[in-house]
């Protein structure tokens, strides 16, 4: 039994994975280092909207056998969804460039090596490894790297937090006083729903297609009730996986930083160092641990989702089950991101202000992205006749207009 429930995970477990990337491990760290459990409500919150939009994606892969922007291309015309693509991809590069950063700060903590130098490693390791191997492979390794994740949980148990506060707050959830706490819960929201999120799920529904031998578009149109119940459930384990890890990674800087008076941290490094003297070598190394494993985790899947959303808009030959001569655009675009982050790192580019920008897109861009998703899952012409449930799409349309409203607070902000 416990080996066929690991076996049916797949998209919806890396996408959720995923989204603990360094940059959402740094922006929940500052979370719980400024005010403390305050926050640990949105964990809870959170994991339905997720799972929503998720599903909605996974959905409309599935059905139409086409990635997201394939299916957008049915109802919006094809410049406004190279402007989305082309905001994606700036986003997921400085995304990238964040990210790189974070794991290079790690392993120099580990190694005492340059962090630049490990820039420019874990940049080419991961390109390669994207690039070259079959997608079968790719899924299996991001599928087990999403394990990294579990050191936060273990850190979290280490530094002996207050568990009657963090019940309290996980349950009560309480509205921020200040600008800095506002500018917090709206990061939390860009970083917890991503659109590169959007673009991967929806894509790697098609890529578990081909692999099952459904190579043309007629073959992979359609779905059954019990192969999309297995995505829900996928969808379900791997959004709730995400916030579980959110919800410790803030109750751990919580226990440690915020007690100890340092509310002010700009990286996740900063973060790993404070937690050496509060809460054991273990701990921190746990931490640091996590951020190299995790940034391996995410940078395929921002990068990969910038060359799906590039190929569907345009018609480029994709997929990571494609050798680069057969979809030479498809890998430019991802081994491009790549780059662009790498080199972020060597412009001395502040990654605290890098993260802001990318969230500021992703902020203005998600609501749209929701909006034509919405749509899509309930155009039954589109759908074959398989729409989204109705409790899915009010769940996706409260997180649409949640979404805008944190868009309008973040312009305000």
């Amino acid at each position: 039994m416990k080996k066929s429930l690991w076996r049916s995970l797949g998209p919806g477990l890396i996408s959720g994975a995923a989204d603990d990337d360094p940059s959402g491990i740094a922006t929940y760290s500052i979370a719980g280092a400024q005010l403390g459990t305050a926050f640990l409500w949105t964990a809870l919150l959170t994991w339905p909207l997720m799972a929503a939009v998720q599903s909605m994606c996974a959905r409309i892969g599935m059905v139409t056998g086409r990635g997201l922007m394939g299916a957008l291309r049915k109802k919006f015309p094809r410049p406004v969804l190279a402007t989305a693509a082309a905001a994606l991809f700036l986003a997921n590069t400085i995304n990238i460039g964040a990210d790189l950063s974070g794991m290079a700060d790690a392993g120099e903590l580990l190694t005492g090596v340059n962090s630049h130098l490990w820039v420019v490693l874990f940049g080419i390791a991961i390109a390669w490894a994207t690039i070259r191997l079959r997608y079968a492979v790719v899924a299996r390794v991001l599928k087990w790297l999403a394990l990294v994740l579990f050191a936060y949980v273990i850190t979290a148990f280490v530094v002996r937090p207050d568990w009657h506060a963090a019940l309290r707050d996980t349950l009560v959830p309480s509205l921020p006083r200040t600008k800095d706490g506002w500018a917090t819960l709206v990061a939390i929201l860009g970083t917890t729903i991503s659109p590169y999120l959007f673009f991967w799920q929806a894509s790697q529904e098609v890529e578990e297609e081909k692999a099952l031998g459904r190579k043309t578009l007629v073959a992979r149109r359609g779905a059954t009730p019990g192969e999309i119940v297995r995505r829900k459930i996928d969808v379900g384990i791997g959004t709730f996986f995400s916030n579980f890890v959110m919800f410790f990674i803030i109750l751990t800087t919580a226990a440690t930083l915020h007690r100890h008076g340092t509310t002010q941290v700009n990286s996740s490094r900063e973060v790993a160092e404070a937690l050496r003297p509060l809460a054991g070598r273990f701990a921190a190394l746990l931490y640091t641990l996590g951020l190299v494993g995790t940034g391996a985790l995410a940078i395929p899947t921002l990068a990969g989702s910038s060359a799906y959303a590039f190929a569907e808009t345009f018609g480029w030959r994709e997929g990571i089950d494609e050798h680069f001569r057969g979809a030479p655009a498809f890998y430019a675009v991802l081994a491009v991101s790549v780059v662009g982050g790498v080199a972020l790192d060597f412009a001395n580019i502040n990654p605290v202000r890098a993260l802001y920008w990318s969230a500021v897109i992703n902020g203005m861009l998600a609501p749209f992205l929701l909006l034509g998703i919405l749509l899509a899952a309930t155009d039954r012409r589109l759908m074959l006749g398989q729409p989204s449930s109705r409790l899915g799409r009010a769940v996706v349309a409260a997180t649409t207009a949640a979404m805008f409203g944190a868009a309008a607070a973040m312009v305000v902000l």
